[in-house]
């Protein structure tokens, strides 16, 4: 009779989960996901400095919201938190995921990441504010922005994994590039679902803190 030690455990994919897949992918490449954590709030850390140390490009920043039609989509939905948070979910979705991070991804090895890397400094910049009340905003926008950037560096994890197993297959058993490629797709496809309950979450709460909690908060700290 086999004992305990000797039974043969099975830890394929095709065992776990699929609820559990996205966090065993994250488990499997911790060390990347952790850099990834880093290099992102860092980056907006970076670009909230510059804008502290620049005063005026926050200013040509709000200025360009203006003249790119951001500031006239916004007030067209903002009293409306349901589609004020749809707005917002579009965007994030189809604007930062897929256009920012994902297309360029399959194209070019780790563009997506190179491009977010820009898009994160010239955030961190955005939320530097002008106005007593914006910065009033700023407190609840905080939590936005933890939870935003945190789907985006799952789908930053899927746009690396794409490119490494693109250019390495073997380093997942792959034999061709084209099915280290597919692989990464795969990855990138589990890694997408939690980052969209995220974003969900992300948009539903700065719709409403926005409408409901900034004004409650300047009559305190104003």
């Amino acid at each position: 009779m086999p004992t305990t030690q000797s039974l043969p455990t099975d830890t394929s994919p095709a065992k776990v989960p699929f609820l559990l897949r996205p966090f065993r992918v994250i488990r499997e490449n911790l060390r990347v996901y952790l850099l990834l954590n880093l290099a992102a709030y860092g980056l907006v850390a970076i670009g909230f400095v510059i804008g502290l140390t620049f005063p005026e490009l926050p200013a040509m920043r709000a200025e360009a919201l203006e003249t790119d039609g951001t500031g006239d989509a916004v007030r067209s939905v903002v009293n409306s938190a349901p589609l004020f948070a749809l707005l917002i979910f579009a965007v994030n979705v189809l604007q930062l995921s897929l256009a920012t991070i994902v297309v360029p991804s399959l194209i070019i090895p780790f563009a997506g990441l190179a491009i977010f890397g820009g898009w994160a400094v010239v955030t961190g910049v955005t939320l530097v504010q002008t106005t007593p009340i914006g910065w009033v905003a700023l407190i609840p926008h905080v939590l936005t922005v933890i939870i935003e950037l945190q789907a985006y560096i799952l789908i930053l994890l899927g746009a690396y994994l794409i490119g490494r197993n693109w250019l390495f297959p073997h380093r997942v058993g792959a034999p061709t590039r084209r099915r280290g490629y597919v692989r990464g797709l795969g990855s990138l496809g589990l890694l997408a679902l939690p980052a969209l309950v995220l974003l969900v979450i992300g948009a539903i709460w700065e719709s409403y803190s926005l409408l409901y909690l900034v004004h409650p908060l300047s009559q305190v700290l104003l």
